[in-house]
């Protein structure tokens, strides 16, 4: 197995003694959706959880992640963040708020905190994956602390 550099994600959860392995993914094909990288490293896509990025009505910045084979319901995204209204944040946007991009935004590590939400589904799982940061890493950790590393909290998202 080749050696994979430390992403700022990883670097939070080494800071924080948070125990959590990676996998990673052959990403050469440009497959580098969450239900692809399920599917490419043998995980239940219940497990796998995609970040999304979106834009609240008053213009704050907000984190979900929900399991890759859902879609975020935005009303309740909305209804979780205390907002009239959600909209997912353009690709355009996502670099210069996040320092990740599409296919590696991490959770834990943006550029600044964002209030993060992560879906109650995550609680029948003993484990759950997230993107380490980079294409074609993905780290596992448990919900409860994948929500202390990125100050998040569970909400109803899908």
């Amino acid at each position: 197995m080749k050696k994979i550099n430390k992403t700022n994600a990883m670097r939070i959860l080494d800071s924080l003694n948070i125990e959590y392995d990676c996998l990673t993914y052959e990403c050469e094909d440009g497959k580098i959706d969450g239900v692809s990288v399920a599917h490419k490293t043998g995980q239940n896509p219940e497990a796998v959880f995609k970040t999304l990025v979106s834009l609240g009505h008053s213009k704050e910045l907000y984190v979900f992640c929900v399991p890759v084979e859902y879609e975020l319901d935005l009303k309740k995204a909305a209804s979780a963040s205390g907002e009239k209204n959600i909209e997912l944040l353009p690709l355009k946007d996502l670099t210069k708020n996040t320092g990740y991009i599409r296919g590696g935004c991490s959770p834990i590590g943006m550029k600044k905190h964002y209030k993060t939400f992560v879906d109650e589904s995550a609680l029948l799982q003993d484990k759950i994956l997230v993107s380490g940061g980079a294409i074609g890493i993905q780290m596992i950790l448990s919900p409860d602390d994948l929500l202390r590393a990125a100050e998040a909290s569970y909400a109803d998202l899908i």
